[in-house]
């Protein structure tokens, strides 16, 4: 065979393989092409993503707080939900690793911790969830809770439980001033079996009392709700309770001392059940007036005048008398109605000598159940009232002590913040 006709049978035989190879680079591959040359076709990254859809679960888990919150509140605000799809687990722990407890819902949509978390603090939720398809999600966020320095609380009185007299209010401080007082009264609802209509009254930033136009009705059930997780109280500073209080009013007894004729009248469900001498306060050391709600009850206390302001010339208290029997607070600057085992028994309902307070004859010891002084605190409990009159001093501030109720209902109304 010449060379030339060798040429040109390699010549023949390479179009002939090329032709097999331009041909087998365009069989099957049509539509690419066409697509290509925006012929209408789907382009290789859209059929990337088609297929991925097809394997993404429906199921949208969402977490709250949001991934990276901070200030979250302790109570109600770590939560999990799914739409489109079921909860098949939750793990949620603190920043260290330790385990949170929780429980998903009987419909597998939700999830919660099964208590309180812990303040400044940082939580890690990983949940997870499954859609009709059995097609998994996957969620994940941390948020840290509120601090002590950006939170606050509120201390209350009454107990959760106890039992009381009608004159109680619910006496709320907050350890922290609070401005935005709408809210966060909002947050704080009292109700009574007995239908009592209850309005809260702001005494300054820290403290909300809340009452009824009168006294409560014996026998009936208070409710306090604090629904504060989370309410901003002043500017970046949250609430962090969620707490329900229950509480009982007894009897309604009211006690009236008359310090001209120096008497108490104790009234009970409207009867009057004893009337006991008493000694009030002196001309130069009157005992205020009004309506004042027992706070506190000590069978036996000490009693120093120079933590009221009486002192002598030596700095020291005009009186000191460590064991004060069956002693009762009516206020916080001091007052008490109490048993008094120092003063001659011609005193009471014959002369007032004391330094302010209203004095009952006792025994020291507080060991005598038959004194008057006994009798009275065996028969009192702390919200009962006692009304002082015809002492010829002010009236008591409302908010010196319990003492709200010196306040009318117009003006106990005006100290509402909603």
């Amino acid at each position: 065979m010449t060379d030339s006709k060798r040429r040109k049978g390699l010549m023949a035989a390479s179009a002939l393989v090329g032709g097999v190879l331009v041909l087998s680079a365009c069989s099957g591959g049509g539509s690419q092409a066409s697509g290509a040359e925006g012929g209408g076709g789907k382009s290789p990254q859209a059929q990337v993503d088609e297929a991925a859809a097809k394997k993404t679960s429906e199921a949208l888990i969402k977490i709250a707080p949001k991934d990276g919150s901070d200030n979250a509140g302790i109570n109600n605000s770590a939560a999990v939900t799914v739409s489109k799809g079921s909860l098949t687990n939750v793990k949620m722990t603190t920043a260290e690793g330790a385990a949170v407890q929780g429980q998903i819902s009987a419909d597998k949509k939700s999830w919660k911790p099964a208590g309180q978390l812990q303040r400044a603090t940082v939580y890690k939720i990983a949940a997870e969830a499954k859609d009709s398809s059995g097609r998994a999600a996957h969620e994940n966020a941390s948020f840290t809770t509120v601090s002590q320095a950006n939170s606050f609380i509120g201390n209350f009185t009454p107990e959760d439980g106890s039992t009381v007299g009608v004159g109680m209010p619910v006496s709320i401080n907050f350890d922290k001033a609070i401005t935005n007082k709408a809210d966060v009264q909002k947050g704080i609802t009292v109700s009574s079996s007995s239908g009592q209509e209850v309005v809260g009254h702001w005494f300054g930033n820290q403290r909300l009392d809340l009452r009824p136009q009168d006294y409560w009705t014996g026998g009936s059930t208070v409710t306090l709700k604090l629904n504060l997780d989370g309410v901003e109280g002043a500017n970046g500073v949250y609430g962090v309770q969620q707490k329900t209080v229950t509480f009982k009013v007894g009897r309604n007894q009211v006690s009236t001392v008359d310090a001209e004729t120096k008497t108490m009248t104790v009234t009970r469900d409207g009867k009057v059940v004893k009337t006991i001498p008493i000694s009030a306060g002196s001309p130069e050391n009157k005992t205020y007036q009004g309506q004042m709600v027992i706070s506190e009850k000590f069978k036996e206390t000490r009693m120093d005048g120079s933590t009221v302001g009486f002192k002598g010339t030596d700095g020291k208290g005009e009186y000191d008398i460590k064991d004060v029997p069956h002693a009762m607070r009516l206020s916080n600057s001091g007052t008490f109605i109490h048993g008094n085992y120092w003063g001659a028994k011609s005193i009471f309902g014959g002369a007032n000598t004391s330094h302010g307070c209203v004095g009952l004859a006792d025994a020291k010891g507080a060991d005598d159940p038959n004194t008057p002084g006994a009798w009275f605190y065996d028969n009192s409990m702390v919200g009962d009232v006692v009304v002082v009159k015809n002492t010829g001093d002010k009236t008591i501030q409302p908010d010196n002590g319990l003492n709200g109720w010196n306040l009318d209902w117009a003006q106990w109304q005006a100290g509402s913040a909603v």
